[in-house]
């Protein structure tokens, strides 16, 4: 008796065929389904010329020690051919405490630049013109001092901050669903997040107030689905926040930006992208947007961190150069990839290099980004990218049935759902469903261990003596008075950025800051 065949499917467990034609196309009209790129609903990429008219941004992630030597890389891959910054910051800075505190003991630059003060932030972008080049900072219980930090950095080098472009992540609905880097409650979070979006709606023009993230819910164990589905529910959650404040969705929307996860599963990744432009277009037409950039999702792609293997690294080149492919057929607007040895450490410089020239052989030597969009109207790639929008729009209904992401995330669905999927993975990575090579199959004795990058021990000493020289320098005077101020304006719910920029002025540190608002609201380690 023959064995019935395996039934195939993508990671999100959406089961596949052996072969696709015509009558797998979707059901609505093509025609109005498949319009142009450039054009609504965006299926095929918001430019019309695709990367004929702009390449992708290449922006590696860096950050490490301290603000000198982040320094330094960042001038390194500038001189390599990368065309935005990306700022990577220590544990201590992204929880909002300052080199000083007890929470930072071991932990000073391990993971990324330490930042307590605007001297730091001065210092990380020496000699960088930042009217030239735009900044991305993955940053989100502190993003508002961050952001007025480098603010005021501008400033000094002549640099208005109408004129300063990057982004901000500044996503906290995303924390309490898989990073858990907190500081306040739920609700002060999501209003000190909409404080940016309307701040910088207003006077930094050129700024990407949020990043909606959905890169840390896939790293968490979230299948593709369930990462656009729960990245959109978030942006529909700031949206309705930001109009609560009385901005209007043409005025704010236009900068929102998403930050997605390109991970193995080739073809989903690509339909992933596709199907999310499509249903952010249609949700903000229902706004009430009229603007058609208010209708385009862009986003920034990083490769899966996730996916990186410490068994014969040397095939997380590989790995990453496939999904830099994909998030490249899905007309990504940024891209970050990964370096070999992430999985061990912060990347060396040579092993960033070789991570960034993935990007410039794709972009310069294939050509592939000749043409845009190439891959639409291929029956397999549009039957996944409508079979991915009908799964995704499930689980916004469910979340909308519950009265919201806030409403979802307090009865801990997300969580569960991602803890539910990462289960699953993780079985059949030990039942040897899924091959990962080198892994649980293919598996050699030689280690081939990379080089690792190291830390300076004196890194902290210096980190530690600038901090202490910084309070021994400042006005006190002024520093108390900016402090009260920003207590007063959080304890009236107003916005708070200009007091937090007024502060950041008087060189108040990072953790005074943030400890102005844990005692207005309460502190939260955990949810």
């Amino acid at each position: 008796m023959a064995k019935d065949k395996e039934q195939k499917t993508t990671m999100s467990g959406i089961p596949l065929k052996e072969s696709y034609g015509i009558r797998d196309l979707p059901n609505e009209d093509l025609e109005r389904r498949l319009t142009w790129p450039g054009q609504f609903p965006f299926i095929r990429g918001v430019r019309e010329r695709g990367y004929n008219e702009r390449l992708w941004t290449m922006r590696m992630f860096a950050g490490l020690g301290g603000a000198e030597e982040t320094n330094e890389r960042f001038k390194h891959l500038l001189a390599s051919g990368q065309t935005g910054l990306s700022t990577a910051f220590d544990f201590p800075t992204l929880m909002g405490y300052d080199s000083d505190s007890p929470y930072a003991l071991g932990e000073i630059g391990k993971c990324g630049v330490a930042i307590d003060t605007l001297r730091d932030m001065e210092i990380l972008f020496s000699g960088i013109p930042l009217y030239k080049v735009t900044t991305s900072m993955t940053i989100n219980p502190p993003a508002a001092m961050l952001l007025a930090m480098y603010i005021v950095a501008a400033e000094k080098q002549g640099v208005k901050q109408d004129q300063i472009g990057g982004t901000v992540q500044n996503d906290m609905l995303k924390e309490f669903i898989a990073q858990n880097t907190l500081m306040l409650p739920l609700q002060p979070s999501v209003k000190l997040v909409t404080d940016i979006v309307e701040y910088c709606t207003k006077y930094v023009p050129r700024w990407n107030t949020i990043s909606i993230s959905g890169y840390h819910i896939r790293e968490a164990g979230a299948n593709a689905v369930q990462e656009l589905a729960f990245t959109i529910a978030d942006g529909i959650t700031y949206v309705q926040e930001a109009i609560k404040r009385g901005l209007q969705v043409d005025d704010f929307a236009p900068r929102l930006s998403f930050f997605f996860d390109c991970h193995n599963d080739f073809f989903e990744e690509i339909a992933k992208f596709r199907a999310a432009r499509k249903i952010w277009a249609e949700l903000m037409m229902s706004f009430g947007a009229n603007d058609e950039r208010s209708m385009m999702m862009r986003f920034h792609t990083q490769t899966a961190g996730v996916s990186l293997t410490g068994q014969q690294p040397y095939n997380n080149v590989v790995r990453t150069a496939y999904q830099a492919l994909a998030a490249v057929l899905g007309g990504t607007q940024s891209l970050h990839t990964n370096s070999l040895d992430e999985v061990y450490a912060i990347p060396t410089e040579d092993a960033a290099t070789l991570a960034l020239r993935t990007q410039q052989i794709l972009a310069f030597e294939t050509g592939i980004p000749h043409v845009a969009d190439p891959l639409a109207g291929s029956y397999f790639i549009e039957n996944l990218t409508e079979r991915t929008e009908e799964e995704v729009q499930a689980y916004l209904h469910k979340i909308s049935d519950m009265g919201g992401m806030i409403k979802a995330i307090e009865r801990k669905y997300p969580q569960g759902e991602i803890e539910k999927s990462a289960y699953k993975y993780q079985k059949e990575v030990e039942a040897g469903q899924r091959i990962i090579v080198g892994v649980n199959d293919y598996q050699t004795e030689d280690s081939q261990q990379p080089a690792i990058w190291k830390m300076d021990p004196s890194i902290a000493e210096r980190q530690l003596n600038r901090l202490k020289g910084v309070k021994a320098e400042r006005s006190q005077r002024e520093v108390a008075n900016s402090l009260r101020s920003l207590e007063q304006a959080a304890r009236q719910n107003i916005n708070l950025m200009p007091q937090i920029i007024t502060a950041v002025r008087a060189y108040a540190t990072l953790q005074e800051m943030c400890d102005v608002l844990r005692n207005v609201h309460g502190e939260l380690k955990s949810y």
